[in-house]
């Protein structure tokens, strides 16, 4: 798998985009700029009734370099490396150095594209993506691009991002992890995410100095002896577990009291005779239990009605 060497000199592997997805892209692509030339042309056409022969010249000229030139121009300039055919394909157009394409590459790149596709129908294109270890086109070589597969399928084998492993679920079940910020955990996300994408020895660099950061903000430390990703992935599936049980919890909650027909309080103007908030629709709910033996758990709080058993959750499967 080709290496691509950013702005700060971190090496990410890429998956170069193949022949046949970027020759269908161009399919789609050229496709549509025939069929707006065609308008244009009939454009063109009916204003030749009514205009001299070196206007519609120079508005066919103007047209056909707007369609051929400036379609593939803007929209890669926009998109940031995308036509309407690459985004139908998944595929990008990016830097050498993994930067997003600017206006000049996008320009270089539809320019010699013109003389590529539309004047020799595709020959140098052909030869020199078969020549170059990237697939490079003479457009990408002169404009300092690439082309890579944006959109790449998830591999069954490598399971969900972040999974709980079985040896650190004890651990992870005692941490606290009130503290650890959103960015943080965001950036462990993203480097799990793309943890088959890296090279190897970026692969443990990050991931070591990922795992320094997180073990800040918890407690207690991992066990000794597990690898960087395996302590990330226990800490994230344990948050995931954790925000996804508060929630059901509050959505059971807001379940039973619209099930007994219990507002949860309407708010009136404080006066001498009226208290601030005052609670409708019926009776409350009966406390629980403090005596002997295990406390039920309230309806209201998720626990089905009648047992004292408190609602369990399947395991997050992603």
């Amino acid at each position: 798998m080709p290496e691509l060497v950013t702005g700060e000199a971190v090496a990410l592997d890429i998956r170069v985009a193949r022949l046949a997805s970027r020759a269908l892209a161009l399919f789609i692509d050229a496709l549509l700029q025939l069929m707006v030339l065609y308008f244009c042309m009939i454009f063109v056409g009916l204003s030749a009734r009514v205009s001299d022969s070196a206007v519609t010249i120079g508005l066919a000229l103007m047209m056909v370099v707007g369609v051929l030139v400036g379609y593939p121009t803007i929209t890669e300039t926009v998109t940031r490396g995308r036509t309407l055919g690459k985004l139908a394909l998944g595929l990008r157009v990016v830097a050498d150095d993994g930067g997003p394409e600017r206006f000049r590459q996008a320009l270089v790149r539809a320019l010699a594209g013109y003389l590529e596709f539309w004047t020799l129908f595709g020959s140098p294109a052909l030869i020199a993506s078969l020549v170059s270890p990237r697939g490079k086109r003479l457009g990408d070589i002169f404009a300092g691009t690439i082309v890579i597969q944006d959109r790449v399928p998830v591999n069954v084998m490598l399971g969900p991002v972040a999974i709980m492993p079985p040896q650190l679920a004890p651990w992870a079940n005692s941490l606290e992890l009130s503290r650890l910020p959103d960015g943080i955990a965001m950036a462990a996300r993203q480097y799990l995410t793309r943890f088959w994408e890296l090279a190897p020895r970026v692969r443990d660099e990050m991931g070591r100095r990922l795992t320094d950061e997180v073990l800040t903000y918890i407690s207690p430390p991992p066990p000794s002896g597990h690898r960087p990703e395996i302590v990330l992935s226990a800490v994230l599936a344990e948050r995931r577990r954790r925000e996804e049980r508060r929630l059901a919890e509050r959505a059971a909650r807001r379940a039973a009291i619209a099930r007994r027909g219990l507002p949860l309080a309407v708010s009136v103007p404080p006066g001498p005779a009226q208290p601030a908030v005052i609670p409708v629709g019926g009776p409350p709910p009966p406390p629980p239990s403090y005596g002997g033996g295990p406390t039920p758990m309230p309806e209201w709080l998720g626990g089905a009605p009648g047992t004292t058993n408190p609602p369990t959750f399947l395991p997050p499967t992603r």
